[in-house]
């Protein structure tokens, strides 16, 4: 047996020393005899004439049921194929534990492995390391499998240039399993010509095409602002959108926030030019806050900055006073804004855990307007010396700007109140066609002790089969993720 033959849609099963060709369509197993490439096509173009067309990742996924199933049987071969399906799954956590690419199993591991089992344990031994799978799609194939299984899901998506300069696609998949939510990463892929919405979309239609993904059972598409990814007319979420209309596409929450914050002040992009005519290492350090970093208000350790502020102001003697001040602008503002950025971080966080936080924000920020109209600036200790009307205007600024950013806020989280408090809101508030439905949970005593003892995502998953109708109309808008957070985290792996 060659591992080539997996081309022709054949594995091997080994018995009493022989290879026999195996098919991973329909599982027939031939004769040693008809181990040679002729006959194997031929076997494929008989008995699956709709699969010659196909290429080896196909079968290679084909390969992984076949071996799944024998985990099921009570069979030697159950042992056989459980502990090399094992030792995949050991190998691929070691390898992306310390960081490295999937590859250098293939490469190195798995080659170094034989010779070693080969000199050490003879050539019948290494040949059983044959059936250890160290394909890329080892892992994502179990969350597919996960994924098809349940009825909705949804994912985040967004690109980076590497290192390298190669621009690379990160996807994550949220789905129900299990009666709850799972978050997992779901695949990683080059950019080959450029980052536009229809190279995107041509990526993970094939990536859902090669394993059986359907569009409709999509309900939620996060990304970044970029127009590649959220553009009206050709973005990402359009071509997704025209392939299936109920899908909510989301503007990544962090992203919004970083956006809306980019109004304070004017001359934080001339203090960096600043720091560019001193010949600083940090004269990136501005840019990069602007959105690419999680946490903007990091910008205000500036202990690493010392010596750079110390010359920058000694050349600003003149505009000392002045500077101090917009420092202590920044140290308040940045400080507040740093604060919400980081409670916008973090994994399983859903839309109305994200929306909530914005509109608390909101609701401080025009606290905040009334307390400095009335001259209190306990909110702002180092803006003592600062002009009324200066921080007046920077907070209307901002009020606008996330306003702006975040309309859908209100309008959602009065719209779907019944999801985050099924038990308290008023009938009327729930669509008509799920009210009757809706009473029959709101009076059922066992979902209310489930729904005090769970988190929303769980309760709701729970009531799929008591309330199908209730329970799917609240997974589609919990499932979608509220931000890129996780692609974001992984882009600095990359």
């Amino acid at each position: 047996y060659s591992e080539d033959y997996i081309k022709f849609g054949f594995t091997c099963q080994e018995k009493e020393g022989v290879d026999l060709p195996q098919c991973v369509i329909c599982f027939k197993v031939l004769g040693n005899d008809s181990m040679k490439p002729a006959k194997l096509k031929l076997h494929l173009k008989k008995c699956h004439p709709n699969l010659l067309q196909k290429d080896e990742d196909y079968f290679e996924w084909r390969l992984s049921g076949l071996k799944r199933q024998c985990l099921d049987s009570s069979s030697a071969f159950y042992n056989k194929t459980s502990n090399a399906v094992r030792a995949s799954y050991i190998v691929a956590y070691k390898v992306a534990q310390v960081k490295k690419p999937h590859t250098i199993v293939e490469q190195l591991v798995l080659p170094c492995a034989k010779e070693m089992v080969w000199l050490i344990l003879g050539k019948e031994a290494a040949r059983k390391l044959n059936d250890i799978s160290v394909s890329n799609d080892t892992i994502s194939e179990q969350v597919v499998d996960e994924i098809k299984k349940s009825p909705l899901f949804a994912i985040q998506l967004d690109e980076s240039a590497n290192v390298a300069l190669w621009s690379q696609l990160l996807v994550f998949s949220r789905y129900m399993v299990e009666g709850d939510f799972r978050d997992e990463f779901l695949f990683c892929k080059t950019l080959d010509t450029n980052t536009k919405a229809q190279d995107v979309m041509e990526i993970v239609n094939n990536f859902f095409e090669v394993y059986g993904l359907d569009w409709v059972n999509l309900v939620g598409v996060t990304t970044d602002g970029a127009p590649a990814m959220l553009g009206s007319r050709s973005g990402f979420q359009m071509l997704v959108k025209q392939r299936t209309p109920m899908v909510t596409g989301i503007h990544c929450f962090i992203h919004r926030e970083a956006l809306a914050s980019k109004t304070l002040p004017d001359k934080v992009g001339e203090s960096g030019e600043s720091y560019q005519i001193i010949g600083s290492n940090f004269d990136m350090l501005l840019l990069y806050t602007s959105v690419r970093w999680l946490s903007a208000g990091n910008i205000l350790n500036v202990f690493q900055l010392r010596e750079e502020l110390d010359l920058f102001l000694q050349a600003q003697r003149n505009v000392l006073m002045q500077s101090n001040l917009e420092l202590a602008s920044l140290v308040d503002i940045f400080g507040i804004l740093n604060k919400l950025n980081l409670q916008l971080q973090g994994k399983g966080a859903n839309l109305f855990f994200h929306q909530s936080i914005i509109k608390a924000f909101l609701d401080k920020l025009e606290l905040w307007i009334v307390r400095v109209e009335d001259n209190n600036l306990v909110q702002f200790p180092y803006m003592d010396a600062w002009e009324k009307t200066q921080i007046l205007h920077h907070l209307w600024k901002l009020q606008d700007e996330f306003q702006r950013y975040f309309l859908e806020v209100d309008r959602t989280r009065e719209g779907l109140s019944f999801i985050r408090n099924p038990f308290t809101i008023d009938v009327n508030s729930v669509p008509e066609d799920l009210q009757e439905e809706y009473l029959d949970l709101k009076n059922d005593f066992v979902a209310q002790d489930v729904y005090q003892q769970s988190i929303i995502e769980k309760f709701w998953a729970s009531m799929t089969r008591s309330y199908p109708n209730l329970s799917a109309h609240a997974v589609r808008f919990l499932l979608p993720f509220a931000s890129t957070y996780m692609c974001q985290t992984r882009f600095s792996c990359l």
